[in-house]
């Protein structure tokens, strides 16, 4: 959550919800688990693993691709 009035502050949790809502959408479960274990597989073999981030400045890796690569600079800077 971002400050009052400032709409940049929440831009990325904002991304994430229209994403989750467009390939997720109103569908009805038939118990909380099992929506929680979609949603939970949705996040992690898509949102994170599979989606490019389609910027230059990203180099059109995915989340995960682009931890590591931060994860293995940190290592050699140390």
């Amino acid at each position: 959550m971002g400050r009052t009035g400032i709409c940049y502050d929440n831009a990325a949790a904002e991304s994430f919800w229209a994403v989750l809502k467009e390939e997720i959408g109103t569908r009805f479960w038939p118990d909380r688990a099992t929506a929680r274990a979609d949603i939970f597989g949705f996040i992690e073999t898509f949102y994170n693993r599979r989606r490019l981030r389609k910027h230059i400045t990203w180099g059109y890796l995915t989340p995960h691709e682009t931890r590591i690569r931060y994860q293995q600079e940190q290592a050699l800077a140390a």
